[in-house]
């Protein structure tokens, strides 16, 4: 979309400064143009039938499905994530455009009888209007895939703001949804800070839905922004997420668990396993085993088929997590591995830090209770599973929660007692399917939910319709039938 500014921002590699491209900046007035467009389209894209709306996403999963090598290797440079986790990060997008795409065939209400005779009642889901999305860097093809494909299946029309370190996937990810055939102005997107762009967006008068994923504070501004103009807000916000490992588990699975949820995506996940709660019997030999992977990780640009971790966004990622690897000595826990940024070679081109592992840390630290959004994990021991659980729950967030154990009975007093959106068992903390909800309790949202049938709830309005065919007035609660009568 054109900008009525002249400045412009680049965007460029992290794991090796390269440019992938120059964006410009939009302006407050870019996001009146934007919405007003998206207000116009909005007059005939929720008269289009929801079935063919499905249809032209059919097409745009299709259009993924033949452009997902070249979105993973953009996306590896652009985001640095290693290959297979950036291909995967496609298929997301792939795997939840076809399931949504089929609601326009369903969108399903309700048919309730009426109390009264020669009466119909129904309840139909109805589009909102003009939904805000703003996108982060961290998945950068997937979580546009959330938020704008349930959105546009409802009838609704967007505009969307990605983050300022990922504008080329965001744009090539728009392009596609034109090619797949949906009408002009259905989607627009801005491009540019909070501050200016997103700010405008959630104080909007005409969006009608924001929909956003990012930190709590920012979550919290965007709800008290919202409040003005009673929008609906979606907020995915952080998280601080555990893994327990009781002393019958698995510890060759326990680990593999625990090297996917903390150092995937380099740490830079709201699902990363950022805690593990571990027993004592299994403490000294989980911990050996854990650095031993951590330190055989190979540092690298995500394009490279060998990586094993690739870099952080940028210069600021690094900082923030540098900064809590001194906290942490500083509080106390003991560092086994890693705690500063790698630079060896060519990675001094890139924001790389080494995979970081703590141990005996206590679960009231900062680096126990504060989300660092990094490769870097604390170990916590405790007694028994009555404590791993008290400490599971001991913060603030409340999003993804993981338990290794052979104990059924353990397993299911987890899935009922874990305080988290998402529960694993025998697993590690990361990896929704798009059919079930994805979301957390606690300060992680407020209450929200996206991917499965609960994503529609978002974009939806309930509308309760009564067709009396009595022929004659009729009041409900006071001409109400007796029993018999």
């Amino acid at each position: 979309m054109a900008t009525t500014g002249t400045e412009t921002f680049e965007s460029t590699s992290p794991a090796d400064g390269e440019t992938i491209g120059v964006f410009p900046r939009s302006t407050a007035d870019d996001v009146d143009r934007a919405v007003a467009t998206a207000k116009e389209a909005y007059a005939h894209w929720r008269l289009v039938p929801g079935p063919k709306r499905g249809e032209i996403l059919f097409r745009f999963a299709r259009l993924l499905e033949q452009e997902k090598d070249a979105l993973t290797d953009l996306m590896t440079h652009e985001m640095g994530k290693v290959r297979a986790e950036a291909g995967g990060d496609v298929q997301e997008a792939i795997d939840i455009t076809y399931y949504m795409a089929g609601e326009g065939r369903r969108l399903y209400g309700q048919t309730t009888p009426s109390e009264l005779p020669d009466k119909w009642n129904m309840s139909v889901r109805m589009p909102v209007g003009v939904v805000g999305a703003i996108t982060p860097w961290n998945f950068p093809i997937a979580i546009p895939s959330w938020k704008l494909i349930p959105a546009l299946v409802c009838g609704n029309t967007v505009v969307l703001k990605p983050a300022s370190d990922t504008p080329a996937l965001a744009e090539r990810f728009v392009e596609l949804l034109g090619e797949a055939g949906l009408p002009e102005g259905v989607v627009n997107i801005v491009f540019g800070g909070g501050s200016s762009v997103g700010d405008r967006m959630v104080r909007h008068p005409d969006i009608r839905v924001i929909t956003l994923t990012g930190s709590r504070e920012t979550g919290v501004k965007v709800l008290e922004a919202g409040a003005e103009t009673l929008k609906h807000v979606h907020l995915e916000l952080g998280g601080k997420n555990a893994i327990i490992v009781l002393d019958d588990a698995d510890l060759d699975l326990a680990v593999d668990g625990i090297v996917w949820s903390a150092f995937g995506t380099t740490g830079q996940r709201c699902t990363a396993a950022s805690r593990v709660i571990v027993q004592q019997g299994a403490y000294g030999e989980l911990q050996k085993r854990l650095v031993a992977r951590a330190e055989a990780m190979r540092l690298g640009p995500g394009w490279e088929d060998d990586t094993d971790v690739g870099p952080v966004i940028n210069k600021e990622a690094i900082e923030k997590i540098h900064l809590y690897s001194e906290i942490g000595r500083g509080e106390g826990a003991k560092l086994l591995t890693g705690g500063e940024p790698a630079t060896d070679g060519d990675l001094a081109k890139g924001f790389f830090y080494r995979p970081t592992v703590f141990a005996d840390v206590d679960p009231q630290m900062r680096i126990a209770q504060e989300e660092i959004f990094g490769p870097t994990t604390a170990l916590i021991e405790v007694r028994d599973f009555d404590e791993a659980l008290k400490v599971a729950n001991g913060i603030r967030y409340g999003l993804s929660s993981s338990i290794f154990t052979r104990d059924v009975n353990k397993a299911f007093r987890a899935m009922r007692d874990l305080q988290a959106g998402i529960t694993y068992i025998n697993a590690g903390t990361t990896g929704a399917e798009v059919h079930l909800p994805f979301g957390g309790t606690k300060d992680t949202g407020n209450g929200h939910r996206e991917a499965g049938q609960a994503a529609l709830d978002v974009f939806t309005e309930w509308k309760s319709i009564y067709v009396d065919y009595s022929g004659r007035l009729q009041r409900a609660q006071i001409d109400n039938l007796k029993p018999g009568a």
